[in-house]
């Protein structure tokens, strides 16, 4: 067989998105395991800016009255397809094992609903983050640092020692223990989940199509300021097969991150809040730099993350040098209250030569953001309009055959 370059070579995962019209048009505080944020809990794969004041917790919803997990959720281990986070059998997932075939879920008679135990357990969290993210929108200029609140469906996974008795852990695990293990949000959703949600969630809901997707983030580092990273979001000038620049932003930085295995539920749910910060203050020369290497970039399909550059134009002006590039397919959605991604997403890095595909699902919590950006603003108002969002993913978004078994 012949030599296939690493850049060349297509993981296992979901297959690349065919963006035909009929897939893009719409048809309490007891079981919350508290812990001040610890990077190396959720940060072993790839680099995460996270503010000096950010929190990471995770829960599970909901336990019975004791704080005990029902007997039908087991700790099981999972394997990824995976080329960057595939690290063998040491990854375990909670699992219901009283889930039928059809996606159902097991029922409790709880004093509370789901959706009232997620937004009791993240409202605090979530006022608390908001004022340090008031304080710096304040600072800034106009529009230029935006927040979002972004709600993810996938797959909370721990990580175990490869010493550690599967039996034992069956026998003797709780929110304690799991909360000291490390722990990943695993995105990476199935193909016929993604057709789910467009085909039924969708029309379902009531979001209405709003545009097809199809752009490239390149990221670059910089060596005058190697803890930077510029994001460049490009489009593709069809009438050239060149890139265009439509933005640059800085690494998004995560003040808020919640993770919750909603054990009656087939999929898990993160909440994050975050902050985007447009970049407007560039020289001509490095504005120069940047351009020089959108222009270079050379698009190919057959590679993963679908571009590439002439040999040593990976860097310009000694300054800016790409070190990531992702291709985003998809298809965005949106209503008065929020929005919804359901994007493909072809990922390669340039420096350890690995990449992968992905589906994603995520949905933009706008009448949140906008309510918590009022002055005064009550805390009832918030959990009221946080709690309808909470149902709606619950119900909609979080049903699925067993996922990741």
């Amino acid at each position: 067989m012949a030599y296939v370059p690493p850049h060349r070579r297509h993981s296992k995962g979901p297959e690349r998105p065919l963006l035909k019209p009929e897939l893009l048009a719409p048809q309490s505080k007891k079981n919350l395991n508290v812990k001040p944020y610890n990077k190396s809990i959720v940060d072993w794969t790839e680099n995460i800016v996270y503010a000096d004041h950010s929190t990471h917790r995770w829960c599970a919803i909901p336990l019975d009255d004791e704080n005990q997990f029902p007997s039908s959720v087991n700790l099981e281990p999972v394997t990824l397809e995976s080329a960057v986070l595939n690290f063998g059998e040491n990854h375990l997932a909670l699992i219901n094992t009283g889930l039928d075939n059809e996606g159902g879920e097991v029922e409790w008679n709880l004093p509370r609903s789901p959706w009232e135990y997620i937004t009791e357990n993240v409202l605090e969290d979530l006022l608390s983050a908001f004022k340090h993210v008031r304080n710096e929108m304040k600072s800034a200029r106009p529009k230029e640092v935006s927040p979002t609140l972004v709600a993810r469906v996938g797959k909370v996974l721990f990580r175990r020692s490869p010493s550690i008795n599967m039996e034992s852990i069956r026998k003797n695990y709780g929110t304690e223990i799991l909360q000291q293990w490390r722990r990943l949000f695993y995105i990476n959703t199935p193909v016929s989940y993604k057709g789910k949600i467009v085909n039924e969630v969708v029309p379902k809901i009531g979001v209405d199509f709003e545009e097809e997707e199809d752009t490239y983030e390149l990221q670059l580092s910089d060596s005058t300021s190697p803890e930077s990273t510029l994001f460049c979001r490009c489009r593709v000038m069809k009438e050239h097969g060149k890139l265009q620049l439509c933005e640059i932003k800085l690494k998004p930085v995560r003040n808020m991150v919640m993770d919750i295995s909603c054990t009656t539920k087939n999929l898990d749910l993160r909440l994050m809040l975050c902050t985007e910060k447009l970049v407007t203050d560039l020289t001509n020369d490095e504005m120069q730099s940047i351009t020089d290497l959108i222009n270079s970039a050379i698009l190919d399909p057959d590679l993963k993350g679908g571009l590439r550059w002439p040999p040593g134009k990976e860097s310009s002006g000694d300054k800016y040098t790409v070190v990531r590039v992702c291709h985003g397919m998809g298809s965005t959605y949106r209503n008065s209250s929020l929005g919804l991604k359901v994007k493909h997403y072809d990922r390669f890095d340039l420096r350890t030569l690995t990449g992968e595909a992905s589906w994603g699902i995520s949905l933009m919590l706008e009448n949140v953001v906008s309510k918590l950006q009022e002055e005064n603003v009550e805390a009832s108002t918030i959990s009221e309009i946080l709690k309808g969002d909470m149902q709606l993913i619950w119900d909609n978004f979080l049903s699925f055959e067993r996922f990741l078994t």
